[in-house]
């Protein structure tokens, strides 16, 4: 029993130190994405991998700040206008700090699903927008260059524009850094982040990155971090609020598809509202000591679990490994030259920076207008506008396809119990004066009288064409649940078949609806005409009660 538990304190230790030498060095260059000084992203580690690991729920997820979040971040800030630097990051602290809140509640109201508000398409185009973008704003760090704008186009155009001025050095050392980086990166174990600095560490030790022009990091002022709350005036507070929705929108839609992922890989359980408190926790943490967003990004976290951890003891000693490494190396970490967190970021989004990820969606045609509008509209708008156009247009999509009255209309499979559409099905015959209907979409105010409607028409068709129409039976299997608009739209049409003298039964009615049903009590609706489980079922009662009458 005893070599049993020493296995995964052993496997987590591996892990521990392998991913400690990838998450140092990635929380200091996405600090420099965020617009943040380095200590931002240092701290925001800290507070993440601690808070994880006591109330988090994925033994792989490794909280920290990620590209997405710091790119959202520095798109939220820089849209405050008309204000200082100071009061600028003051924001962005608010910003984190109430994106942490949201979480938590989100959590203690058990709104788990509530990364289902972005779409994959979104993810996935967004995910690519965003990488092109990290990759364009990294190359002034090692090119020396400083361009004028801040949008995507004309910050490209910027850059090209000042090649007499490229620090040939710096370039050279950011294409070398990307080759260790890809080349060690074979070997899981190894840290090649943490080498690929070590290195560059020795160079400006030597002096080279002076003589070559070649700026570095910095102080990094980690000794006098305490708890402060930002102090602002309720109008930032209320800018702050609205920002602070897209962060903690993005910060869970990637953290749990993250933690979901690698939880379907090993066949372990998930526990969103768990991870929302967690991740609010660790975000509001992070905040108090002016820390950046952070969430369970796929890069550390997959390198987490290809590491070899088997529980959330590998985030912890990764913590401790650290904080040791600060706590006896942070004047050398001062040194490390910008071309190589420039290399460690562009390293770590590469994997998203591929348009294969958007060909399933060509392939399928299906979400393909989405996927490219959350791709350029990043590109054009920028981060924070880009991602809510794009989650605009997913949430118009859907719906505009729920508001679509799709009625398909049913005959019945020769020697069988099976009604299916005749549209899509020759073989499928009517039934004599019997008129079946399926809504394809749920039926609810956004539909509710269009479909309706169209239902009527097909009635009044069919009286005109004299086809000994006696009966309408509505089958409801695609809608769980009626709001109040398609509760008065199914009123009047009862009231309708009613006055034109036919028959109304519903058919595949969901629990939840008859109960309404029997509540609402529809004058023109009698209770056994929505008894029916099936469409078979409502078609034999028809021809029963008219072999009765």
């Amino acid at each position: 029993m005893s070599q049993r538990r020493a296995l995964p304190a052993g496997a987590d230790w591996v892990a521990g130190l392998s991913i400690a030498g990838l998450l140092l060095p990635e929380a200091v260059a996405y600090a420099g994405i965020a617009g943040a000084p380095p200590q931002a992203g240092v701290l925001a580690l800290f507070a993440g991998l601690l808070v994880y690991f006591v109330l988090g729920s994925s033994r792989f997820a490794i909280v920290s700040s990620t590209s997405s979040s710091a790119a959202v971040l520095l798109a939220a800030t820089a849209s405050v206008l008309h204000v200082t630097d100071e009061h600028r990051h003051l924001m962005g602290v608010a910003m984190v700090l109430v994106a942490g809140i949201m979480l938590a509640l989100a959590g203690v109201v058990r709104l788990g699903a509530i990364s289902q508000f972005i779409a994959k398409p979104v993810l996935r185009g967004f995910a690519l927008g965003l990488a092109l973008t990290i990759v364009v704003k990294q190359l002034p760090l090692a090119l020396g260059v400083h361009p004028s704008h801040s949008d995507f186009l004309r910050y490209l155009w910027d850059v090209l524009q000042q090649w007499p001025q490229w620090n040939l050095y710096g370039l050279a050392m950011l294409l070398v850094a990307l080759v260790l980086l890809r080349v060690l990166g074979r070997w899981k174990a190894v840290p090649a982040a943490l080498l690929v600095i070590a290195a560059g560490i020795a160079l400006d030790a030597l002096g080279y990155c002076q003589r070559w022009g070649i700026a570095v990091v910095g102080t990094l002022n980690i000794q006098g971090a305490r708890p402060v709350l930002p102090v602002l005036d309720w109008a930032d507070w209320l800018r702050v609020g609205q920002l602070a929705v897209a962060l903690a929108l993005i910060v869970y839609a990637e953290s749990y598809s993250s933690i979901r992922t690698l939880a379907m890989r090993h066949g372990d359980t998930t526990a969103p509202n768990r991870d929302l408190l967690a991740l609010g926790a660790a975000n509001m943490l992070s905040a108090l000591f002016q820390g950046m967003p952070v969430g369970a990004g796929y890069s550390a976290s997959s390198a987490n679990e290809v590491a070899g951890a088997l529980s959330k003891a590998a985030g912890l000693i990764a913590c401790a490994v650290v904080g040791l490494m600060v706590w006896q190396m942070l004047p050398w970490m001062e040194r490390i030259p910008e071309p190589l967190l420039a290399a460690i970021v562009i390293h770590a989004v590469a994997h998203t920076l591929t348009p294969a990820a958007l060909r399933p969606y060509f392939v399928w045609r299906r979400d393909r207008l989405v996927v490219l509008v959350a791709f350029v509209a990043v590109i054009l708008l920028g981060v924070l506008d880009g991602l809510l156009a794009a989650m605009g247009a997913s949430v118009l999509m859907l719906l505009k396809r729920m508001a679509h009255a799709r009625v398909s209309w049913l005959g019945q499979i020769p020697q069988s119990h099976d009604y299916v559409d005749t549209a899509r099905h020759a073989e499928a015959q009517t039934v004599p004066g019997v008129l079946i209907a399926r809504p394809e979409e749920p039926v609810f105010f956004g539909n509710a009288d269009a479909v309706f409607v169209r239902l009527l028409a097909q009635v009044d068709d069919q009286i005109r064409l004299k086809t000994g129409l006696k009966a309408v039976v509505l089958s409801l299997e695609e809608s769980p649940d009626l709001d109040s608009t398609a509760l008065e739209a199914l009123t009047e049409f009862a009231a309708q078949i009613d006055k034109r003298g036919l028959q109304l039964r519903l058919a595949r009615v969901k629990d939840s609806v008859r109960e309404l049903l029997g509540r609402v009590q529809i004058p023109t609706l009698a209770a056994d005409s929505y008894v029916a489980w099936s469409v078979d079922d409502a078609v034999a009662a028809l021809r029963s009660r008219s072999q009765d009458c």
